[in-house]
């Protein structure tokens, strides 16, 4: 019997526009998690207010 974990609820990353799932550190604070990795995070689109 496989391990599968088909229901996680998934968002889109706004710098690289991939789907990623929740994961268990992120368990506390899924809402407020915005980027898929801390690659993502650093390199997110700079919007005019940011500059």
């Amino acid at each position: 019997m496989s391990h599968h974990k088909p229901f996680l609820p998934q968002k889109i990353c706004p710098v690289c526009e991939r789907a990623f799932s929740w994961r268990k550190k992120w368990e506390r604070d899924w809402d407020q998690v915005l980027y898929c990795s801390e690659r993502c995070r650093r390199q997110r689109k700079l919007t005019p207010q940011d500059k």
